[in-house]
Order: C-alpha cells, then structure tokens, then sequence
C-alpha cells in the first residue's frame, strides 16, 4: 500500500506540471502559498511551498488535531471539565486569549472553541496539560504526529505558535495537516466554522474574515506575529457536477489581515473556476480481465484499491482516454495488491498522468500438469 501511495504521489506531480503549461497560475501577494484540492488530494498550484515559515496561531491546528484523536481515543469527553492552572492563565497577557480562569473549571469544548474561533492561547496550554500533563509532553506529541503524516519540514516550539526560533513549517506541510483533519474529524472540524464565541461573558469574532464573505466557505484558522505576517488557511466546499469538491487554500506572510482574505479568496475562486475534479474509477472496479499464466483460474481483475479521483482544467476531462500497459505475462501466484502494469491518461496523444494497476484478487497456482502446460504454451507463443 506504501508504494501504491507513493506512485499516486507521483502521478500527482506529473499532472500538476501538465496543468501548469497550460494554465498560468494567479499572482498572490504572500512569501509562499498552495491550493490544494482535497477530494483528489491533489496539488493544483503553489509558489515555494516548501520554503520554511514560522507558522504563529497555525499551530493550534496540530493541538486542535491532537486533541481530536485524545477524543477519539476516548482519553477524553468532549464535556469533560479540566482545571486550568497558572501556566495557562498567565501565557503572554499581550497575546490572543479565551480569558480561562485558574478558579473556574472549563470544558474540552469550550477549550476547543476558545482555540479555533478565539485563537486563545491560553486555550492551547490548558488544552496540551488536559491531553499530556503537560506542555513538554505534548509538543513531543505535535512532533511525533508531524513525522507520522509527513510533514518533513515542520517542528513545533510550543501549542499556540507564539514566537520560537524552533516553531516552523511549510505551507506543504500546512496542507497535509489540514486535510487530515478535514477528513479524519469532520463532526468537529465544524468549530472553525463557527464565527464568534462567548466565554466568561467575553465575545469574540472568528478572525476568518472568509466566513462573512462567502457561504462555501468553513474553516479554517489564521494567523499573525510580527515575524510571521499575516496567515491562513482556508478551505471551501462547492458543487461539482453530482458531487461536492473541497478546496484548501494556504497563504503565508501577507502584509495585513485584508490581504490574508483577499488573497486567499482569491485561490480558492481560481481553483474552482478553472479546474473540475472527476471519478475516474471506483475502488474494486476492473478495468481489464486479463489473462493469467500457470493460475488456477485462467483470468483476474485489475484496476484500483481505491476511487481515483483527478483535477484537471475545465474542458479536459472530456478529452481523457485511457491507455492500460500490463506486465505481460502475469503469472500465478499474484497476490491481491500486487502492481501488474500502469494506466496512462492521455490527452491530444501526451500523457496527463500515469496511475498504477494492482490486483483485485489473489490467484493461485495451478496444479503441476497446469504448469507444466502453460509453461509450454508461454515457450510457443
């Protein structure tokens, strides 16, 4: 499976090339920047996606994450109250708070909601002490996670992104985390949706100025130091023939919180305006019964362990045609899974990307005289 993963990255890279010769991408006012489209889980366009940049209150995407799988994991309750120590309360008094007093206990929930929508940092340390113990702890934790979902240019400082030489990332990598949480926690991934929050008879507004301005947008954090600059990441759900495709947009180091919004409302129009995203096939679908040398049945299914979804520009999917390359001859015994040639997609007789074929079932060999007749027959052909 890791290397039927690794050769759809690989396609994903070739078609992205292909589209970029045909579609030029916009001009965004920030230090780096992504779209992704996150039903195909393909890269459609991005300026130094992997240049290292200091992540400010983007980091509690990672705590919000951790704290997710500690939900899951049932090592909490989402109505649970903890108790709010010190260290949470007297995190930087000039820096973004939910206002948590260490004489009031205080749910995972609101904790949750203090983080996303208020971007309270004093929020992520009562929330990192509730999943770890403690802060240490749990920035091993982040960590651990990071490698795990491969962002390989990420290292967090602390849970809430305040300045650390140590606190960096990658818009790449911001995408990668994004989408995991998207589509592992969708029930609480709607948080960041949420546009304001009262707590300790304090209300504040969700910074994602996008909520306001358009419908199909959900979530789902910025942020902003100094050293940072203005940053978010976006994502939208919009129609896409009978189904719905899912845009995540990354924008770091903008000059204000008007360019974060415009910037990135501006990706996200572009991506789906310009690109559709199809079905090519569905998970167990044969797209060839081919046939099987020395097996104890004569035929197999090929195709793909999953739906294979694409992002191609508008007008292009119409001109797709598929070219199958096996690795003639299959011979038995094949294991389900086991790669058994490519599909090419081609467009005006050039490739647009290449998708590995696997087995759809397990063959075994035949009896000896089988054998032995198909090694004749494969000595004669």
């Amino acid at each position: 499976m890791k290397k039927l993963l690794a050769a759809l990255a690989s396609s994903v890279l070739l078609l992205s090339s292909a589209v970029a010769q045909t579609l030029p991408a916009p001009t965004i006012a920030a230090k780096s920047w992504l779209l992704l489209d996150a039903t195909s889980g393909q890269l459609i366009a991005a300026q130094d996606p992997n240049m290292r940049v200091e992540p400010a209150s983007l980091t509690k995407i990672m705590t919000a994450f951790i704290t997710f799988e500690a939900l899951r994991d049932k090592k909490l309750d989402i109505n649970q109250k903890v108790n709010v120590s010190v260290r949470a309360w007297k995190v930087d008094s000039s820096s973004s708070k939910m206002f948590i007093d260490p004489a009031v206990p205080v749910s995972i929930n609101d904790l949750l909601h203090g983080l996303m929508v208020q971007s309270g940092n004093d929020a992520a340390v009562a929330l990192a002490e509730a999943v770890a113990g403690d802060e240490a702890t749990f920035v091993t934790l982040m960590n651990r996670e990071a490698q795990r979902l491969g962002m390989t240019n990420t290292r967090f400082a602390n849970p809430h992104g305040l300045p650390s030489p140590d606190n960096y990332t990658t818009a790449r990598d911001l995408s990668v985390l994004a989408k995991h949480v998207i589509l592992e926690f969708p029930q609480y991934y709607k948080i960041d949706s949420v546009k304001s929050f009262t707590y300790n008879k304090i209300t504040q507004p969700n910074r994602n100025r996008l909520l306001w301005l358009d419908p199909t947008v959900d979530g789902m954090k910025t942020g902003h130091t100094e050293s940072a600059g203005y940053c978010m990441v976006a994502s939208a759900k919009r129609p896409n023939g009978n189904l719905e495709r899912r845009l995540i947009s990354v924008v770091m180091g903008t000059n204000s919180d008007a360019t974060r919004t415009a910037e990135s409302q501006k990706l996200l129009n572009w991506g789906f305006q310009n690109f559709d995203t199809v079905k090519l096939y569905s998970k167990g679908q044969a797209v060839d019964t081919p046939q099987i040398w020395k097996g104890a049945k004569g035929t197999m299914k090929i195709g793909f362990r999953q739906d294979v979804m694409v992002t191609v520009p508008k007008g292009v999917a119409a001109k797709m045609k598929p070219v199958l390359e096996r690795k003639d001859p299959l011979v038995a015994p094949l294991a389900e899974g086991a790669n058994v040639g490519k599909l090419k997609m081609m467009v005006d007789g050039k490739p647009l990307l290449e998708l590995p074929v696997v087995a759809l079932e397990t063959v075994e060999q035949a009896s000896i005289f089988g054998r032995a007749w198909d090694s004749m027959r494969l000595w004669l052909k």
